[in-house]
């Protein structure tokens, strides 16, 4: 394969939601900016102000969405998300690069000289017993069918799993993931994380930033620092924000989702980001954090095990009692930070070094 000229295609589940998968995407779209994005569908009023990060791609979407209502059922109709992808016409395309997690992006095919990389955000986790956005389980109707649809899902996922040339894992922990699910080796390269230079103070809030999901436990920290009465800001959107906000206290707020300059300024000024997902596939939030030289308090899971240094550059809690996270944060404020060994503990994770590990593979592989 001429490298110099070849031509490149890049797929991702959906856009409807904008997170640490969304923004390894557009550094991939950074790096091949004329390469179509496959997608099974987009949902732009769900994506609201962050479809403009989007808008001006060439972005094509699969017959899915001639399904009536898909951007409200999506979730149960992942029973065809591997025949939406399937179903794209990949073959003019010499390296097509998969962003996958939940929607089986991997399962597109290809001609056989062609290179497919895939890179695996996680097996899904709804399929192998990992927390979800949703407490799924919680309805035993829903609970028994969505076991009953998770078994042949796991059988599609893994053959799915087989299609790449080279599997890629953004961390240890999906590593191990891929090894055990999928029986496939696979390379780690961590998501590519970036910082803005802003001006700006250290001040005495906390804060949490990502989806507010059941999975990542934002109820944990508004309960936490509501005890404590110390400032929260919380950063993002999701389906639990509206009960949040009726048991947060006066010192939480509710910031919605901002712009990158925003955020840059709200990681720099903040005491700690507190972030304690559970079994976190790898944790970008952390990582951006720590580029601004902020702590990061976290669970003590999945791959923060690889990123966060105890009482270097952040603390664990070891369960989800609220007691748990107020004696971290109490020990956070006992700690003295050296923000800018912080800073360079981070540097790991920069975007030149994901570009260049991403490259090298594509120039070594045959």
């Amino acid at each position: 394969m001429n490298r110099s000229n070849m031509k490149v295609a890049l797929v991702h589940d959906y856009l409807r939601e904008y997170g640490g998968a969304e923004r390894v995407l557009e550094k991939l779209h950074k790096m091949f900016p004329e390469a179509p994005v496959y997608v099974a569908f987009v949902d732009k009023q769900a994506l609201g102000k962050h479809w403009t990060r989007f808008s001006s791609w060439d972005i094509r979407e699969t017959w899915a969405t001639k399904i009536p209502f898909i951007k409200k059922l999506f979730s149960p109709l992942r029973v065809f998300a591997s025949n939406f992808f399937r179903s794209l016409d990949l073959f003019a395309y010499d390296v097509v690069i998969s962003s996958s997690n939940m929607y089986m992006a991997k399962a597109v095919r290809m001609r056989p000289d062609a290179m497919h990389l895939c890179y695996c955000h996680t097996p899904p986790r709804s399929l192998y017993g990992y927390t979800t956005k949703s407490n799924w389980k919680e309805k035993k109707w829903m609970h028994v069918l969505g076991e009953i649809a998770n078994h042949f899902l796991r059988i599609v996922d893994y053959y799915s799993a087989q299609n790449p040339t080279v599997m890629i894992a953004n961390s240890q922990e999906v590593q191990k993931r891929i090894q055990k699910f999928y029986r496939r080796d696979s390379v780690v390269i961590y998501p590519p994380i970036s910082s803005l230079d802003v001006d700006q103070k250290r001040e005495d809030y906390y804060l949490f930033v990502g989806r507010v999901v059941y999975s990542k436990h934002p109820n944990l920290v508004i309960d936490a620092c509501t005890q404590l009465r110390v400032k929260l800001k919380v950063v993002g959107i999701g389906e639990s924000v509206e009960e949040l906000k009726a048991r947060a206290g006066k010192t939480v707020s509710f910031l919605g989702a901002v712009s990158d300059l925003e955020l840059a300024k709200l990681y720099a000024g903040a005491r700690a980001v507190i972030y304690p997902a559970e079994d976190e596939d790898f944790g970008m939030i952390p990582i951006e954090a720590m580029m601004y030289g902020t702590p990061a308090i976290v669970h003590r899971s999945g791959g923060f095990l690889e990123t966060v240094v105890e009482g270097e550059n952040g603390l664990f809690v070891d369960d989800f009692k609220t007691q748990s996270m107020i004696d971290a944060i109490q020990e956070s404020q006992n700690i003295q930070w050296d923000h800018e060994k912080i800073k360079k503990m981070a540097q790991k994770y920069s975007e030149e070094r994901f570009e260049r590990e991403i490259r090298d593979i594509i120039q070594q592989s045959p």
